[in-house]
């Protein structure tokens, strides 16, 4: 049995409880046969949405996700610059390789794109410049 010390003195100490740690008992319980199927049928449902969408309009849902992500790692304390970078030649890979191909947000998309490299550029410069010492 080991002790604590206090300013009283040696206190004992009960050894923990000990827990029934089996592989299978995670606190979580298996999904029920009518759980399983409700997400099945969930799952088709969204695939048929999706089927139903346009290409474009779903890869543009991408780029703008792209988007935010880089804009995340932009204003994180400190800047994130290299994930951002990675988000941003992400966006730009797919702006450019479907350049005609994104449908009427295209535009949008680019324009964006150009705000976040602006962004990059503006935030690497802070970054970079050193602090002035009072």
């Amino acid at each position: 049995m080991s002790t604590l010390w206090t300013p009283d003195g040696e206190r004992p100490v009960p050894p923990p409880k000990k827990e029934q740690n089996t592989p299978n008992n995670t606190g979580a319980s298996e999904p029920s046969t009518k759980e399983v199927k409700d997400a099945e049928a969930t799952v088709e449902q969204l695939r048929k949405e999706l089927l139903e969408a346009a290409a474009e309009d779903v890869i543009t849902n991408h780029c703008y996700g792209l988007f935010e992500l880089a804009a995340i790692y932009l204003s994180a304390t400190p800047p994130k610059l290299k994930d951002a970078s990675l988000a941003i030649d992400a966006l730009s890979a797919i702006t450019e390789g479907l350049k005609g191909r994104l449908g009427i947000a295209e535009g949008e998309v680019q324009e964006a794109l150009s705000q976040l490299k602006l962004a990059f550029v503006q935030i690497s410069a802070i970054k970079d410049k050193p602090e002035a010492k009072d």
